[in-house]
C-alpha cells in the first residue's frame, strides 16, 4: 500500500536575494558592546496579517514589496550586510558591509485563511512556514533580513520578518518596518523618519581598567539562583500557546487591586507594571514551584533618554537594558499583585546614566549573561509601533512566528489602550494559568 502523504500548509514560489537600489558604502561596521551580547544573538521574528481589498493584483504586490525593500536596503545598508564575530579578543560582532542583500520570499498556502489568528496557534511552532528560513546560527552568513508574503486561502496575506537582533531593538526594528511599508503601500521616495543613526560607540563603556568580577553580584539580572526543582525541564516541555487580552476596563481594574495592596499606600502603577506583575505571579502559581524557589522578571528598559546626552533620535541598535523583578515564588504567590507591581516598578527606578554604563561593562569585559533558571521574560511588542506597519492597509494581527515561553505584550487591532499576553505554558498548567488570570480576588 502506497504511504500517503500530507501536503505543507506553505509551499514557496519564489527565494531570492534583494540588494539595495542604490550604491552603499562597503567596509566593516563596529557592532556595540550591548549590541554584541550573547542572549541577543538570534533572530526576532514578527508576522503580519492583512486582509487588503479583493481588487489587489498579487503580481503588482510582490513587485512594489521587492521594490520597497530594495530602496529601504538604502538608507539601512547594514541589513544587506552578513553579521560576524570580530577577529580581535573583545568578543564582540560586527557587520560586513558589502551590499550582499537580504532575502524576499513569496509562498503560498492553500490552508491558513486570515481567521486562524483570530486565536493563538495550536502549537508554538504550527506558524514557523510562514517565515520558512529559520537561522540556528546568525553568525555563519546568513542574511540578517529576511522577508516573506505567504498568499492564503481567502485571498488575505501574511507578511512574516526575521530581523537578526543584534542589529537592532524593538524601537529600531519598528522604525525599519514602518519606512519598508511606507515605500511599499505610498509615495516611491521619501526619507525614513526619524533618519537611521548607526553610531554603535555610543553604548560602548568608557575605557577603564577591568574591575573585580564579583561587581557583577549588584545586578540580580546577571545572578544564578539556585535550581530547586529542575527549573528548565519544568517550563518547556509540552508546552501550549495562550492569548489573553487585558482591555482598558481590566487594567484599571489590576491597577486599583494593586494600589490596595501595594505595601506603600501612596503608589501608583503604570499598565505595564500591573500586567507583568499579575502575569508573572499567574504564571508561578500555575507551575507550582516550590515556595523557596527564587523567581526572576526580566523585561526591557528603554534607555535612549536615560543616558546623557541621550541617544539621537533614529538609533537604531540595541538601546536597552534588562530590568529584573526577583521575588521567592511563595511571596510572590502570597503577597499579592500590589508587591510584584512594586518590584517591576522599582527594577525599571533603578535605571540611570550609571546603570547602562556597569551594563556595558559587565557585557564587554565579563561577557555577562542572564542565566535562565528562574527567569521569565517579558518583552513589551504593544507600545512599538507595530500595529502601523501598513504593507496592506492595517494589519489585523501582530504577533510572532512561533509562540514559546517568552511572554510577549502585543497591540490589538482598533483597541489602543487594550493589551494582548501571549506566552506558551506546559499544558498540565494551561487550565491553572487560564484560571489565575481570570481572579479578582488578588
Amino acid at each position: 500500500m502506497a504511504a500517503t502523504t500530507t501536503p505543507s500548509s506553505v509551499r514557496v514560489k519564489e527565494a531570492l536575494l534583494v540588494t539595495p537600489s542604490d550604491p552603499t558604502p562597503t567596509g566593516i561596521l563596529h557592532l556595540s558592546a550591548i549590541d554584541s551580547q550573547l542572549f541577543l544573538r538570534f533572530t526576532v521574528e514578527y508576522l503580519f496579517v492583512y486582509r487588503p481589498p479583493s481588487a489587489l493584483h498579487q503580481a503588482s504586490v510582490v513587485t512594489r514589496v521587492k521594490s520597497a525593500l530594495a530602496r529601504a536596503l538604502v538608507p539601512y545598508y547594514p541589513f544587506s550586510g552578513r553579521v560576524r564575530p570580530r577577529a580581535d579578543v573583545t568578543g564582540g560582532l560586527e557587520v560586513v558591509c558589502r551590499g550582499q542583500g537580504a532575502l524576499f520570499i513569496e509562498a503560498f498556502s492553500d490552508v491558513y485563511t486570515a481567521k486562524d489568528f483570530d486565536k493563538a496557534p495550536k502549537t508554538v511552532t504550527q506558524w514557523r512556514k510562514l517565515l520558512s528560513l529559520y537561522v540556528p546560527d546568525v553568525l555563519k552568513g546568513s542574511p540578517p533580513l529576511v522577508v516573506q508574503l505567504t498568499w492564503l486561502a481567502d485571498g488575505a496575506a501574511a507578511v512574516g520578518v526575521g530581523i537578526n537582533h543584534a542589529l537592532c531593538d524593538g524601537i529600531g526594528s519598528a522604525e525599519f518596518l514602518n519606512y519598508f511599508a511606507k515605500l511599499a503601500s505610498g509615495p516611491r521616495d521619501f526619507d525614513p523618519k526619524p533618519r537611521p543613526v548607526w553610531d554603535r560607540h555610543i553604548m560602548n563603556p568608557p575605557p577603564s581598567k577591568k574591575n573585580d568580577r564579583a561587581k557583577g553580584n549588584s545586578h540580580a539580572e546577571f545572578a544564578r539562583v539556585p535550581d530547586l526543582c529542575g527549573f528548565m525541564n519544568k517550563v518547556t516541555t509540552g508546552l501550549r500557546p495562550t492569548s489573553i487580552v487585558f482591555n482598558k476596563r481590566r487594567i484599571n481594574e489590576l491597577k486599583g487591586i494593586a494600589r490596595y495592596s501595594s505595601e506603600s499606600s501612596s503608589s501608583s502603577y503604570t499598565s505595564f507594571e500591573v500586567i507583568a506583575a499579575h502575569v508573572w505571579r499567574s504564571w508561578a502559581r500555575a507551575l507550582g514551584f516550590p515556595p523557596n524557589q527564587q523567581l526572576k522578571m526580566l523585561f526591557s528598559i528603554n534607555v535612549r533618554n536615560r543616558v546623557k546626552p541621550n541617544l539621537p533620535e533614529g538609533y537604531y541598535g540595541n538601546a536597552f537594558v534588562l530590568g529584573c523583578a526577583q521575588s521567592s515564588a511563595k511571596e510572590l504567590s502570597e503577597k499579592g499583585i500590589g508587591y510584584g507591581s512594586g518590584l517591576v516598578k522599582r527594577a525599571k527606578e533603578r535605571v540611570d546614566g550609571e546603570y547602562v554604563r556597569r551594563v556595558s561593562e559587565l557585557v564587554s569585559e565579563w561577557r555577562a549573561s542572564p542565566d535562565p533558571v528562574g527567569v521569565l521574560i517579558v518583552s513589551q511588542w504593544s507600545r512599538l509601533g507595530l500595529e502601523r506597519v501598513e504593507f496592506m492597509g492595517r494589519p489585523i494581527h501582530v504577533g510572532p512566528i512561533c509562540w514559546d515561553r517568552y511572554c510577549l505584550f502585543l497591540p490589538v487591532r482598533d483597541e489602543a489602550e487594550s493589551v494582548r499576553v501571549a506566552v506558551a505554558v506546559p499544558t498540565a498548567a494551561f487550565d491553572s494559568y487560564h484560571r489565575f488570570i481570570g481572579e479578582s480576588n488578588l
